[in-house]
């Protein structure tokens, strides 16, 4: 009897260890339940890691985002969350590397190739710099766009100076701001209720999954296409510290394998293909499409040139070479999309 009730402690003991070394990971979503993070990439994503480490590591995404789009990696940081979605143009403050991605002028549409790119850039460049969790992908995303929401283009440096304009904190708002433009910033989450409550007249920044996800399209008269993409935006995925070390280092590898650029070429690709996808149907919802005016597009060069040059000491301060870093970064877009 004695031997039996032996061996029975001896199964629950392993039975709650087994139970004590399952991982539970709370994944959040900033954007709105229906985009395809929320409602596909991360739910993909956490499906694969479950199958990978056989049921040992699991999560699920609140229904709602339990904190605001600046403070995605605050709230991993604090074990609030276990893993979260960071746009990195809101923490210029703390990371240099992630921007070498946002840098104006130096992107293409092709967020897979773009993706690659700037994985392979960090492995180079910074590594290290993501020292308070545990970095496990970047993306960046399909370029964003000039739009108008009256009935008249954006085509001049005239037209482009005359607007109240939103666009995307960072670099975007200020080359706006260093053209004339009356500029009004924020998260693109928040964009809608700028745009479509008449605060401005145009708009810098979304590309066409934003025009879908933040319901844009009804405020739009036309876009304004440039030789080269201006402006591209970059995404970290990232885990609670804490919370990894919970993961034993079979289960890690496992899930790295499903992340890093992988994850991020994945997610490049469902930008564009939304973006595709809403651009195709322009001419249904009576959105024109009109080339810019060169000496706009060489303007915003111009007013992107000191924006560049004030990351290099932003990098430098961070023990990054930021011109070796985009000089890369470039490089390697233009090899990876041939």
């Amino acid at each position: 009897m004695n031997k039996k009730l032996v061996g029975l402690a001896a199964g629950l003991l392993m039975a709650a260890g087994s139970a004590s070394a399952d991982t539970r990971l709370i994944v959040n979503c900033f954007w709105p339940p229906q985009h395809d993070v929320c409602s596909k990439l991360l739910p993909d994503w956490l499906d694969a890691v479950e199958e990978a480490t056989d049921g040992r590591v699991r999560g699920n995404i609140p229904p709602k985002s339990v904190a605001p789009p600046a403070e995605q990696l605050a709230s991993v940081e604090k074990g609030i969350v276990d893993v979260a979605v960071q746009f990195n143009g809101l923490i210029g403050n703390r990371v240099s590397g992630p921007l070498v991605a946002m840098q104006p002028f130096s992107g293409i549409d092709n967020a897979p190739v773009l993706s690659q790119a700037l994985w392979e850039t960090r492995e180079k460049f910074f590594a290290d710099e993501f020292d308070t969790v545990e970095l496990l992908s970047m993306w960046t995303i399909s370029p964003g766009l000039l739009f108008s929401g009256t009935d008249t283009p954006i085509i001049t440096v005239e037209d482009f100076a005359s607007r109240k304009m939103w666009a995307l904190p960072g670099p975007l708002a200020a080359m706006a701001t260093a053209l004339g433009a009356a500029v009004v910033a924020s998260p693109a989450v928040q964009s809608n209720e700028f745009i479509a409550n008449g605060v401005v007249d145009s708009h810098l920044g979304l590309n066409g999954d934003a025009i879908k996800a933040f319901q844009i399209a009804p405020y739009v008269n036309s876009m304004t296409r440039f030789s080269s993409p201006v402006y591209t935006t970059s995404f970290s995925l990232v885990m609670n510290k804490d919370k990894w070390a919970e993961i034993s280092p079979e289960d890690q590898a496992a899930i790295m394998e499903l992340s890093g650029p992988a994850f991020g070429m994945i997610a490049g690709g469902s930008w564009d293909r939304t973006a595709a996808e809403v651009m195709a149907s322009f001419p249904d919802l009576g959105i024109s499409v009109v080339d810019a005016d060169p000496a706009l597009e060489a303007a915003l060069m111009d007013a992107a040139a000191p924006i560049t040059a004030k990351w290099f000491e932003a990098a430098a301060s961070n023990g990054i070479d930021g011109e070796a870093a985009l000089a890369f970064y470039r490089q390697r877009v233009a090899e990876l999309s041939k």
